[in-house]
Parts: structure tokens; sequence; C-alpha cells
């Protein structure tokens, strides 16, 4: 292939790949990372109940680290990869958590290198690549796997050898256990919560904080439960969230970014948490203002209209279609019309004021929209439908 170097002699010794053949890899990278999470979770079934619960967007971002890190690495060997480092270094203390040894994650491993191997066979054949260069290219993933199953190790041993932490260590494990959800049995819980005197409590509200979170600067309330790692770090609390909580919490982190789930039964602590990262989603974007704390009670309807994108447009387009056909300008005066239409229910004159045009204007436009949209605007279910997406459109410009 031109640009690739391709030894030509098989029996010459085996060195680093050549910094061009990230050229040939890094296409592969997409399709190749969702194929690997396909037959990792299909062979240990185990990952897939995770990928689903509050670590999934942890999990895939480790995995897409631990592939892409290696193409990196060859198009410039000193390229970083102190996230892949964490992560990895973080899955091995999932297994600690999990009470699981090492074993079953360094075979994921070792199945996804099989996985690579076989597409890196495909790609030789369409390249026509050397022998010599596959080779070389199995000895280099077969080392950056020993890497990977070592960085894993690290934190594996981190926590089982944590003795001086061993409560701290127990808790974060209880902590991980009540947001793992079903198929952990209650009485796992039950008795690692009588091992660390953590009172279960009936309902609990969780709260995501931005990275790099940081040391508490204040001491956190002994209840509460806290995993500070990234790039997830989450806090739980027993009970509703109130004012003294929230003193607490803005004391111990200034500076970072703060979301506040609801307050759920136990059972559905995974749930706080996935809504507090989206508020922490939603902020990041500008679609929801920026706070020291913000409260998900404050924004539930944006979550829920902002909740799925793609099947907003689909209805978008299906609710809007009567003005599809229109230059932009005019579907855009007429969508903004019956938006604040739909919104306030006022007068000629007082959408007028509204949108800063003359009453005449909007009694125009009115008049069109009827015929445009004909029953649509009668029909009080289309109507409510409607409103729904134009009010979720709005929110979606604000997207930095």
């Amino acid at each position: 292939m031109p640009g690739v170097a391709q030894p030509s002699d098989i029996d010459e010794p085996l060195g680093p790949l050549p910094q061009e053949f990230a050229a040939v890899m890094r296409p592969e990278l997409p399709s190749l990372i969702k194929e690997i999470g396909l037959e990792v979770t299909r062979a240990y079934p185990e990952y897939a109940r995770l990928l689903q619960g509050p670590y999934g967007q942890g999990i895939r971002v480790g995995v897409e680290q631990s592939i892409s890190v290696f193409v990196d690495q060859v198009a410039e060997p000193t390229a970083p990869s102190s996230l892949r480092d964490e992560m990895c270094r973080r899955f091995g203390r999932f297994e600690a958590y999990e009470g699981r040894d090492l074993e079953q994650l360094h075979g994921a491993y070792r199945l996804g290198a099989r996985i690579a191997l076989r597409r890196a066979k495909k790609v030789g054949r369409r390249y026509n690549l050397s022998p010599t260069l596959m080779l070389t290219f199995a000895d280099a993933l077969l080392t950056y796997v020993d890497e990977l199953e070592s960085l894993s190790r690290e934190g594996y041993l981190e926590v089982k050898t944590a003795d001086g932490d061993h409560t701290d260590t127990l808790r974060r494990r209880l902590l991980h256990l009540i947001l793992a959800g079903a198929p952990v049995p209650r009485t796992a819980i039950a008795e690692l919560s009588d091992q660390t005197g953590w009172e279960l409590p009936r309902r609990a509200t969780l709260v995501a904080l931005r990275t790099p979170a940081g040391v508490p600067q204040v001491n956190l309330d002994n209840d509460v439960l806290a995993d500070l790692a990234e790039p997830i770090p989450h806090l739980l609390f027993p009970g509703p969230f109130d004012e003294r909580r929230r003193t607490m919490l803005e004391a111990s982190f200034p500076g970072v970014h703060k979301a506040v789930g609801l307050t759920v039964p136990l059972a559905n602590a995974s749930d706080s948490l996935r809504w507090a990262r989206q508020v922490l989603d939603l902020i990041e974007t500008g679609i929801i203002d920026d706070a020291p704390t913000a409260l998900c009670d404050d924004h539930m309807v944006t979550m829920w209209l902002l909740s799925d994108l793609p099947l907003l447009n689909q209805l978008a387009e299906r609710e809007l279609a009567p003005v599809a056909d229109l230059t932009d300008n005019r579907r855009d005066r007429l969508v903004e019309t019956l938006h604040a239409w739909l919104a306030t229910r006022g007068t000629a004159a007082q959408i007028g004021t509204h949108l800063n045009v003359h009453a005449q204007t909007v009694r125009y436009r009115m008049r069109a929209l009827e015929d445009i949209f004909g029953e649509q605007l009668s029909d009080p279910e289309r109507r409510f439908t409607t409103e729904i997406v134009l009010r979720a459109m709005e929110l979606e410009k604000r997207r930095r």
C-alpha cells in the first residue's frame, strides 16, 4: 500500500509498527469498537447488564479509549494515555467492588484482541500487506493487551489492599451495588450495609458531579455514600435533598458543577443518577442555565422533551408537515406565530406585542395557519402534540 512501510523479508526481526499504519487502522475503529462491544457482551452477559446501568457511559468511554489509544500510539508513540490508564484501573476496581477476580475482565480484553486480529486479517488482504507487517501488528497488539491487564490489576489491588481505608472501600462497593440494581440480590446489599454500619434508607437522592470533582474541602455527612473517581463522580444522599445538604455540598465542592437528581425509592437510585447526569449534559450544551447546584426538580419538563432527540425530530417532521414546502422565511414566521398562539392563547394584540409585530399581521398569519393546518389546530390532542414539538425545538436551539 502506498505510504505504508511493508517489510519484504519475513525472517527479519519484528520491530515497531510503522507510524503510517495508523492511517490504515483508523477508518476501521468505529465499526471495530461496535463489533467488540457486541461480542464481549454476548460472551459476558454481566457486562451487558452494566452497560444498561448508570456506569454504562463510563464503560463505553473506557472501551473506546482502550482501542483508540493503540492506534494513536502507532501514529505517535508518545501520544498521551492518561484517560485510558485511569479507565483500565477503574475496570479493575469494578471487578473488586463486585467481588469477582480478574479472570472475566482479562478474558474480555483477550476476546477484543482476537476480534481485532480477525479484522486485521481482512484489512491485510484488502491492502496486500506483507506477512511480516501482520505479525508485527499481532505482536504489538498482544503486548498492548498485557499493558491493559496490568493497569486493571493496579486498580483491582488498590481496592483489595486498601486495609487502612477498608470501610471506605466497602462503602464504595455498597454504592456500586445499589446503583447496579437488579439482579443484585437485596440480601447482598443488606449484608454489606450491616458491615459498614450504613442504615439502608427507604428513599435516596443522587448527585452527579462534573469532573474533575477533586477532594471534598468540607467533610461530607457520614451517611453520604461517595465515589469521586473519574469520569463519573457521584454521591448518594439518604432521603430528600434539603437546604442543609445543599450548603454542605456547595462548601465541599466549590466551583464544581453539581446536579441533584430526584428523590426516589432506593431500588430506583440509578434513575436519580441518570437524570442528574442528563441535567449536567444540558447545562454543558447551554440548554439549561448554569448554576452552582442544579436541581432536576426544576427541569423535569425540559429533560423529558429532550430525552429522545431522534424521536422528537420524527414528531416535528410529522406535525409541521403542512408548512414543510414553504420558503424558509415564511415558514419561520408562521411557526413563530403558531408557537406564540399555542403558548399564550392570547388575543391578536397580545400575541403581536409578544412578537413585536402589528396585531393585523398576527390576524393575517393566523388565517394562513388555519388554511394550511386545517383540522389539526382544532383537534385538542394534535394541538397539544404540536405545542410540545415547538417547545422542544425552541429548547434545542439553545445548544451551544
